[in-house]
């Protein structure tokens, strides 16, 4: 392809399996199943819905128009939207998903390697799962190991680009993910048991839809989970067609994340509900995180079951491919960007799996440092989604809606305008949320920078970046390419190589 030549999409069908599988990660699989069975299972799942409605597709639809107008990464498309002074914004954003890719490597390759170990007869009836994960993540050699196969791995697809790389791989990565997670899910459903499991997830308590935290969890996985406010879905439709369907395709997005993570509980909660020894484990796997419930509990819970030499090699294997197809987007993410700065893909792509890979070594050699960063940066998603929606404030909310419209199968009506004007109102209640809580359950040391989850640990990182994204805020309205709204044509966008 010849430099200055834009790369496209193949189809509106490839961009939205690409969407889709940048929205289904390890989340799903690990944090849905164990959030919906703590905060009211069938409640739970009716106010994420609403959650998907309110916050995740307004979201993911002002991040198509960016992206589709501005022909730009997340910093010429801020810079477009909102004028060169608030370049700024745009570079927060990318820095904040970019500083989730550089650990989110590290968790992708802990998936490789028990994948590896599933399927090389490593995870047997008996296993101690605390012994096995603790062994691991002592082993420097293997997390570093692990951590560069999967950046070797995704450098390899963005390096051979949107058709050659992204789009093959991921048209083969979402329909097996989605495949193993409906076969594990109709095995486990049909074990003896499991309906318990079914029933607690389904079938809701009205009464939870009165309480406030039930919400609050809610939207948080639904901004965690979907890709909204990421920047990601920005990026992915800098490549998508002309005349693309921004509202119909969002709502695809979105809904088929959600429905990934109802498979998803249905597999982990009606498994643990039928196979749990008792009711203690259960319990003990559900309280115990993210991590601790996925590789310590399901871990022995899967060598228990019939068929364990099958099963747990796939569901593995189905976490992989859900981590991947996420990395693959931030390590999108973060070329874009840097290719808007004149860099060829190619010369982009080594720079960034060089750069993932250095950054990732604290989070490889140490899970506190990762719990740290994961903590930091997930919810400074929740600073990104704001900016996203004043981005299009600043535009013009009904000027953006008209153009989403204007090749809409399904018109958008004003209850956009209305949720895209509500999501500040949405990010002061929830991030206020996630301060208190900080300040709730660790109040000696809260304000301790050097604290794994503390307030003044995020506001300290997140200051460091405002000054340095400040600071060069003039640098880099000057230096991004231009796009076709400062051109004032259609069709230009990032060289490619």
């Amino acid at each position: 392809m010849a430099q200055g030549e834009r790369e496209q999409w193949g189809s509106r069908f490839a961009i939205i399996v690409a969407a889709v599988a940048m929205a289904v990660g390890t989340g799903n699989i690990w944090r849905f199943p164990r959030v919906a069975a703590e905060w009211g299972g069938g409640a739970f799942l009716i106010a994420v819905t609403v959650g998907v409605v309110v916050w995740a597709i307004p979201l993911l639809m002002c991040e198509f128009l960016m992206g589709s107008r501005s022909r730009l990464g997340n910093i010429g498309a801020f810079r477009d939207f909102m004028g060169p002074r608030n370049t700024w914004a745009g570079a927060f954003m990318a820095c904040v998903t970019i500083g989730i890719m550089f650990y989110y490597s590290v968790v992708a390759g802990w998936c490789i390697r028990y994948f590896v170990a599933s399927a090389t007869g490593g995870i047997q009836a008996g296993i101690d799962g605390q012994a096995f994960w603790d062994e691991f993540v002592g082993n420097p050699a293997e997390t570093l190991g692990y951590h560069a196969a999967a950046v070797l791995f995704t450098g390899a697809v963005i390096y051979r680009g949107i058709k050659g790389g992204l789009e093959r791989v991921l048209k083969i990565f979402l329909p097996a993910l989605l495949f193993i997670l409906i076969v594990l899910a109709v095995r486990a459903v049909t074990l003896p048991g499991s309906e318990e499991g079914l029933r607690f997830l389904f079938v809701p308590e009205w009464s939870l839809l009165l309480e406030g935290r039930v919400w609050l969890e809610a939207f948080t996985q639904v901004a965690w989970s979907t890709g909204a406010g990421w920047g990601l879905m920005m990026v992915y439709a800098v490549y998508a067609r002309e005349k693309e369907d921004i509202g119909v395709n969002s709502g695809i997005i979105a809904f088929s994340d959600v429905l990934v993570g109802f498979f998803a509980a249905a597999l982990i909660l009606g498994a643990l509900f039928a196979v749990a020894p008792t009711p203690e484990f259960a319990d003990e796997a559900l309280a115990a995180g993210n991590v601790g419930l996925t590789f310590i509990y399901i871990v022995e819970l899967l060598a228990t079951m019939p068929g364990s030499a099958v099963l747990a090699p796939l569901f593995f294997l189905a976490l992989a491919l859900a981590g991947i197809s996420s990395f693959i987007a931030m390590f999108e993410l973060a070329t874009t960007n840097l290719m808007n700065f004149g860099f060829l893909r190619h010369r982009a792509a080594v720079y960034v799996g060089v750069a993932t890979f250095l950054f990732g070594i604290p989070s490889a050699l140490s899970v506190e440092f990762l719990d740290n960063q994961d903590w930091v940066w997930g919810v400074g998603l929740l600073i990104s989604g704001l900016l996203t929606s004043l981005a299009i404030m600043k535009y013009g909310v009904e000027r953006a809606r008209s153009e989403i419209n204007e090749n809409s199968d399904v018109p958008v009506g004003r209850w956009w305008s209305i949720c895209v004007r509500l999501i500040p109102v949405f990010f002061l209640i929830i991030f206020s949320w996630w301060v208190y809580q900080s300040v709730v359950d660790h109040p000696e040391t809260w304000w301790n920078p050097f604290e794994t989850f503390s307030t003044g640990t995020m506001v300290v990182q997140w200051l460091v970046l405002f000054v340095v994204v400040f600071a060069l805020n003039g640098f880099l309205a000057r230096h991004v390419a231009p796009g076709p709204m400062t051109e004032g044509r259609s069709g230009h966008g990032p060289p490619t190589g």
